[in-house]
């Protein structure tokens, strides 16, 4: 479990959405959350990717390859 501080102002719109879509706090904080952690997955794995076809460990491919099918 997790406790967090919100400014005034963002629990007070956390709570009319709530209201207003007859769903908790929690739901939208969870919701939130998992969108926010998704994008950093996908942050540092592209960040990695390009770490590792920098240092010649990855290869890029065009579009045409990738779409039938890998690099020639």
């Amino acid at each position: 479990m997790i406790a967090v501080r919100l400014p005034k102002e963002i629990e007070a719109r956390l709570e009319a959405l709530a209201k207003a879509t007859k769903r908790t706090k929690s739901f939208y904080v969870r919701e939130a959350l998992l969108e926010y952690l998704d994008d950093l997955e996908d942050l540092y794995l592209a960040e990695q990717r390009l770490i590792d076809i920098r240092a010649g460990k990855d290869e890029v491919i065009d579009g045409e390859a990738f779409w039938h099918g890998g690099a020639d």
